[in-house]
C-alpha cells in the first residue's frame, strides 16, 4: 500500500509538471505569435482573433493567460521586473543603492542572454514594440510607478529608512529608473536590442547619471 501511495504521488507530480510545462508553452506561443503580428501588421490593427488563430487556440484560452491584448507584451515586462526585484533583494546589504539597482537589472539582461537565442529574440521584439508603439509605451510607463514604489521600499529597508516619511529612497530609485529609461531610448534610437549590449549602455548611462548628480546638482 505504501509503495502504491508513493507511486500515485509520483504520477500525480509528473502529471502536474507536464500540465505546467504545457501551460508555459502555450503562453510563450501566444507571446511569440502576438509579437510577430504586432511587428508585421501594427499593434493597433492586430486582433486577438488573429493571435489565437496563429496558435490554434481559442479566445477563452487567450484570456486564461492575458486580460487584454497589451498584456501579451506588458506581462512579460512584469516578469522581468519581478526578476529584477528578486535580484535586488539578494544583493549584499552594504552595497550602494545605485550599484545594487544596476546589478539587479544586469541580472535580468544576463539571464535573458544566457537563456538562448529564442529568449534573446523574444526580448528584442518585445522591447522594440514597447519603444516604438505609443499605446504599449504608455501602458509600460503606467506600470512603472508601482515598480518604482516597490523598489523604493526595498532600498528604504536596505538603508534603514521609512519610505513613508523619507523621500530619499524614492529619489534614488527615480534617478536610477530615469537613467535606465534614457539608456533604453538611446538603444531604441540606434536599434540596439542585444541584452548584453543594452546592459553595457545602461551601465554607462547610470554611471553618467551618478556623476552628474554628484557634480552638477
Amino acid at each position: 500500500m505504501a509503495a502504491s501511495g508513493s507511486a500515485d504521488r509520483a504520477l500525480s507530480g509528473s502529471l502536474a509538471g507536464l500540465r505546467e510545462r504545457k501551460k508555459q508553452r502555450t503562453r510563450i506561443a501566444l507571446i511569440d505569435a502576438a509579437a510577430d503580428l504586432f511587428l508585421a501588421k501594427g499593434y493597433e490593427t492586430t486582433t486577438i482573433d488573429e493571435i489565437v488563430a496563429a496558435v490554434n487556440v481559442s479566445q477563452r484560452t487567450f484570456f486564461r493567460y492575458f486580460a487584454a491584448k497589451e498584456d501579451v507584451v506588458i506581462d512579460v515586462m512584469g516578469d522581468y521586473d519581478q526578476l529584477m526585484l528578486d535580484g535586488l533583494a539578494a544583493r549584499p546589504p552594504g552595497e550602494r543603492p545605485f550599484t545594487a539597482l544596476f546589478q539587479s537589472l544586469r541580472l535580468v539582461l544576463q539571464t535573458i542572454a544566457e537563456s538562448g537565442p529564442d529568449e534573446t529574440e523574444r526580448f528584442r521584439k518585445l522591447q522594440q514594440l514597447v519603444e516604438t508603439t505609443p499605446a504599449l509605451l504608455a501602458a509600460r510607463m503606467a506600470r512603472y510607478s508601482e515598480v518604482e514604489k516597490v523598489h523604493a521600499d526595498v532600498i528604504a529597508r536596505r538603508l534603514g529608512m521609512d519610505p513613508e516619511t523619507d523621500l530619499r529612497p524614492h529619489l534614488i530609485v527615480a534617478a536610477h529608473f530615469g537613467a535606465v529609461r534614457v539608456a533604453f531610448e538611446d538603444c531604441a534610437k540606434h536599434e540596439i536590442w542585444d541584452p548584453r549590449t543594452v546592459a553595457a549602455r545602461v551601465e554607462e548611462t547610470v554611471d553618467l547619471a551618478h556623476t552628474a548628480l554628484r557634480e552638477l546638482v
